[in-house]
């Protein structure tokens, strides 16, 4: 079975064929550097950590480019704030995200260029644009896109212009020719450090957002590469900007294939910084382990929004749980060297997966192969688990270690659970109460309640029992 990807473009699936046969380029945008990762970014970096994963397992080589913003208005402001450099605060942070990432057993990309090492390639491509009469500059020293004259803008949104500025409640400003226009080259502020300034043809001034990966792209992939990724977030203004810089620019299509993630949502709302409902990385990997917040997250399909609550990261510890049963069953399990796509349960997980990255799908075939080897103790079978587990990231590590490390909750844990209970309860948080009880339940711990208080006794049967 081919490959096909769902077009973010095209808005259906389409045959994934690569611009240079063998080999796929990708670009993602990666993350702002101003704070901690939170599991909306994780969900992102997960998601094309399996799709490079994918590829590669599929054969092809793969250049995956994903860039780090390292200058920006919140990033200014937070160093303010903090009486730092920038530079200090954007290594602190570039180091902390590697270590989430590593913790999550998220590959490194080939390359992850830093926006500030790509002013010339900018300042090149606003040049450019400039002399196409894409770009004009305007009193103060800003330079900005001229949306009305590329013809294509709205097409990844789906959006005509004049429905875009039906939704545009902002006046034009600061010289502004339409308020959909944006801005390539800011210019310097009294209150910005020097380190946020670059001498231009323009005027001291940055970057804006959008043309700093326009410019990374391209110089590491050039002018058309194949996929282009990130947040269903990005897909407007972001880039829907990024093509049309670039192909105002080259004049040829940026990318192939446009490939966007789910949000991660709490509470029916996306996991966000600015609201104030998101939960780090270090914060989720304080509660649980980092295999089980990946199963939880590949679990869902990557264009799914993903619901995240401390019940279905429970159902992901002893979903995950039966698959380590199974391994730990067959002690001789291990490298089963290369995949046998022809072996039927092999054959379903590629069928699954080259339908547009299945990963709920393929997990399902694990959970088939799980039960296969429990009642014949192949360890062909269970050599076979394991490979297919690490085309996902999942199942390599010591089966026995696993399921010791989740034996389950000792008593003083229990306790302090069913006191955080109590103290819901009395200030009528019931939905926190609630929450606790079905937390405590998918781990096999039942809770009693009577006049007396609250009393409990763990179940036999295994939790998350028949749900992958």
């Amino acid at each position: 079975m081919t490959l096909r990807i769902y077009n973010t473009l095209t808005r259906g699936m389409a045959p994934f064929a690569p611009i240079n046969p063998g080999h796929v380029g990708m670009y993602v945008c990666g993350m702002t550097v101003y704070d901690l990762c939170h599991l909306g970014h994780a969900r992102s970096m997960m998601t094309f950590d399996v799709i490079q994963r994918w590829l590669r397992a599929s054969g092809y080589g793969v250049t995956y480019v994903r860039n780090v913003t390292d200058i920006d208005d919140k990033i200014i402001r937070r160093a303010l704030d903090n009486g730092e450099s920038i530079r200090s605060l954007t290594n602190r942070m570039i180091d902390a995200l590697h270590e989430d990432a590593d913790a999550l057993g998220i590959e490194r990309p080939t390359h992850e260029p830093r926006a500030t090492d790509y002013v010339p390639q900018m300042l090149g491509l606003i040049d450019r644009l400039e002399q196409k009469g894409l770009a004009y500059r305007v009193p103060g020293g800003d330079v900005n896109y001229a949306v009305r004259k590329f013809d294509g803008y709205g097409k990844l949104s789906g959006k005509s212009l004049d429905e875009l500025r039906a939704g545009e409640r902002v006046a034009v400003l600061d010289g502004k020719q339409d308020p959909l226009d944006f801005v390539l080259w800011k210019s310097a502020k009294p209150e910005e450090p020097a380190e946020a300034q670059w001498p231009s043809a323009y005027g001291a001034g940055r970057p804006g957002w959008h043309i700093e990966c326009s410019a990374m792209s391209c110089a590491l992939l050039g002018e058309s590469f194949d996929i282009h990724g990130g947040g269903a977030d990005l897909q407007f203004p972001h880039h829907e900007n990024e093509i049309a810089q670039s192909e105002g620019a080259s004049g040829q299509a940026l990318a192939q294939y446009w490939v966007h993630n789910g949000f991660v949502r709490v509470d029916n709302e996306k996991m966000s910084k600015s609201l104030g409902n998101f939960f780090t990385i270090r914060e989720v990997l304080a509660r649980y382990d980092a295999e089980t917040v990946r199963f939880f997250i590949v679990r869902t399909h990557y264009r799914s929004d993903l619901n995240y609550s401390d019940v279905h990261l429970d159902d992901a510890r002893a979903s995950l749980k039966r698959l380590y049963t199974a391994l730990d069953a067959v002690p001789a399990a291990g490298d089963a060297g290369p995949i046998d796509w022809t072996e039927p349960h092999a054959a379903r997980f590629k069928a699954a997966m080259d339908e547009d990255f299945g990963t709920p799908e393929a997990i399902a075939v694990l959970f088939e192969l799980a039960s296969e080897i429990n009642r014949t103790r192949d360890a062909g079978l269970a050599g076979l688990l394991r490979a297919l587990g690490g085309c996902l990231g999942l199942l390599q590590g010591d089966p026995r270690a696993f399921l010791q490390a989740g034996a389950g909750l000792d008593e003083p844990a229990i306790e302090a659970a069913i006191a955080r209970r109590a103290q819901a309860k009395a200030e009528r948080n019931y939905a926190e109460a609630d929450r606790i009880r079905q937390s405590l339940l998918a781990q096999g711990i039942v809770l009693k309640d009577s006049a007396a208080g609250t009393t409990w006794e763990a179940t036999a049967r295994t939790p998350g029992e028949g749900q992958p």
